[in-house]
């Protein structure tokens, strides 16, 4: 289900955002590396599970950004790593009070060979909209869910991080699962992103 290239991400993934958490004390980051992990690994495998059952693979992969600015042909020449690069960014400029909790995007394809057999040969087998929004929406309902566990169970931390991370991953721009939901259903992206908003109104009002 994850090749090496994708586990080599999320691996390094967490140790960037353990990073960012723990800063300006980087003695902490040895707390937030399990959390890290487990927060970004429950998002992605169950979008894996979803995008199987959809007759489909997604594959993940670190969130670039090609184009700049809204004029025809402003591309940089080679893509910008943003998913690496924003997190450092927003963390130092915000003096650790604002860091980005999201650097990893996916890609979709239809598995043809397994939409015919089920369906027909020649059905369909394109992915639309509506069904990779969902994909990435499963992450996001994931996420959640162990932020409930985390606060029943009294680990009010790493549901913060569950709920920290679902919001960064609803943000609508670029590529980001949150672009993704929007454009599959905006009813859907709605639906969570006011769950994720009483989730963060929790976390400030009351923990």
């Amino acid at each position: 289900m994850f090749n090496v290239k994708e586990i080599a991400l999320i691996i390094l993934m967490t140790i960037l955002l353990a990073f960012v958490l723990s800063f300006p004390n980087p003695t902490k980051i040895l707390l937030f590396l399990i959390p890290i992990f487990f927060v970004i690994g429950v998002n992605v495998l169950a979008k894996k599970i979803l995008s199987f059952y959809l007759d489909s693979e997604i594959e993940i992969k670190i969130w670039d950004v090609k184009r700049y600015g809204f004029k025809p042909k402003r591309y940089f020449k080679k893509p910008f790593p943003a998913g690496a690069f924003i997190p450092i960014i927003t963390t130092v400029f915000s003096f650790g009070y604002f860091p980005w909790l999201n650097g990893l995007v996916f890609d979709v394809k239809a598995k043809v060979y397994r939409a015919a057999r089920r369906f027909g040969l020649y059905t369909f087998s394109e992915m639309t909209e509506y069904h990779v929004g969902l994909i990435a929406a499963v992450g996001i309902f994931a996420n959640l869910f162990f932020a409930i566990i985390g606060y029943l169970i009294n680990l009010d931390e790493f549901a913060k991080l569950n709920i920290y991370y679902a919001f960064f991953n609803l943000i609508p721009l670029s590529d980001l699962d949150g672009n993704k939901i929007f454009f599959g259903s905006i009813v859907l992206w709605s639906f969570l992103t006011t769950l994720v908003l009483i989730g963060l109104g929790y976390v400030f009002l009351v923990v």
